[in-house]
């Protein structure tokens, strides 16, 4: 069974900040979206479970500067993508 992308109305948000504020990415931020819901344990995102105030929540890579954090419902095999941004932006 493939992994679904569901998006929320807040991440949308934050995606259209995020790559207005970095235009340079938008391919690399492409890629990392496409790849996480053909496989989101390829090894490039980098995934791993966060702790503290987002204990919860996972985090994938973008590159070495940028992430995406999100909800991975294995259960269901849906991935809901809450925030995205540099490190400091995600992991506050």
């Amino acid at each position: 069974m493939p992994w679904q992308l569901r998006f929320t109305e807040s991440y949308m948000r934050a995606e259209l900040r995020f790559l207005r504020r970095h235009p340079e990415v938008r391919r690399q931020y492409g890629k990392a979206v496409a790849l996480l819901e053909a496989n989101p344990h390829h090894p490039s995102l980098r995934l791993h479970a966060l702790t503290g105030k987002q204990v919860g929540l996972h985090s994938v890579s973008i590159n070495l500067s940028y992430r995406i954090t999100l909800e991975l419902r294995i259960a269901g095999q849906t991935i809901i993508p809450v925030n995205v941004g540099d490190h400091d932006d995600v992991y506050t």
